[in-house]
């Protein structure tokens, strides 16, 4: 059975033009609401739950940033317009932590804007998507569910 992962930030949550992986949830709880989702998200991420026996969010973040996160996804009503279960999340520390969870739920497709986590992933995960845009990225994994489907795997 395949399984869905994403990750959170810049690839749900559209991130800001600082360097840091938070900079986007600076700034009070309103301000933080405001933070648009990444184009083509919900979207994207709604047509693809279906086509997964489940879906995952596995994101790196500190506690604070973990509340806020979920904070954001219940008030844009993530969970209920994509598909994903509010229990479908995991967070961790360290980037290459999101191994270790994508290994215990029997991810097999997993979408991240860092290429660090992809290739900490290579040999737990066998469809990784270095996230760029929902566009190329939807239509990656469309291809892979297709190609397994062909050959019989999926």
């Amino acid at each position: 059975m395949n399984r869905l992962g994403i990750d959170i930030g810049r690839v749900i949550i559209a991130g800001g033009s600082g360097p840091g992986d938070t900079s986007f949830f600076s700034g009070d709880t309103t301000a933080m609401l405001r933070t648009p989702a990444v184009p083509g998200a919900f979207a994207a991420i709604t047509r693809l739950v279906p086509l997964f026996g489940d879906a995952w969010l596995v994101s790196k973040c500190g506690p604070r940033v973990q509340e806020r996160s979920l904070d954001w996804l219940r008030h844009h009503r993530f969970f209920e317009r994509t598909g994903i279960p509010a229990a479908n999340v995991r967070f961790c520390l360290r980037r290459p932590q999101k191994a270790i969870h994508c290994a215990e739920l029997g991810i097999t497709h997993f979408i991240d804007d860092k290429a660090d986590v992809i290739a900490a992933m290579t040999s737990v995960v066998p469809y990784r998507y270095l996230f760029k845009e929902w566009g190329t990225t939807e239509a990656a994994v469309l291809r892979d569910l297709q190609a397994e489907r062909t050959a019989g795997v999926g």
